[in-house]
């Protein structure tokens, strides 16, 4: 008896594994992220609940709910609707961190250089 694979109809193509594909590595576009949360923020009124709206939304926008969630929650941030930190703040935040990376990574390097010039003044001949 001879078996054949069962057809999987729900088993994306090549042309959707490369749309997939393209999506984890680059993101949504900006504006299909504006359009959902707008959708959502405008549609939740007409659903049980935000979680319901956004599952809803998120099932014909072809990302995952958590995804849109995540969306939601920043929009709301951002227009001061919830509390935590904004995008703008997380930006102003990972810029200053990379400033204290560097400055440290400079210190570190003119630690080293004083010690070594330190040491080689200690082990310089006295002139007479």
């Amino acid at each position: 008896m001879t078996r054949t694979a069962p057809a999987f109809p729900e088993a994306p193509t090549c042309e959707k594994k490369e749309l997939l594909w393209e999506r984890i590595q680059h993101g949504y576009p900006g504006e299909v992220r504006e359009r959902a949360i707008r959708l959502v923020l405008d549609h939740q009124g007409e659903h049980a609940s935000q979680w319901e709206a956004i599952g809803s939304i998120a099932a014909k926008f072809g990302c995952t709910a958590e995804t849109l969630r995540r969306w939601v929650r920043q929009a709301e941030r951002d227009s001061g609707l919830r509390a935590g930190t904004t995008t703008d703040e997380r930006e102003r935040i990972r810029a200053l961190e990379r400033d204290v990376r560097e400055l440290r990574q400079v210190n570190e390097i003119l630690r080293k250089a004083s010690a070594h010039f330190a040491q080689a003044e200690l082990d310089r001949p006295l002139k007479r």
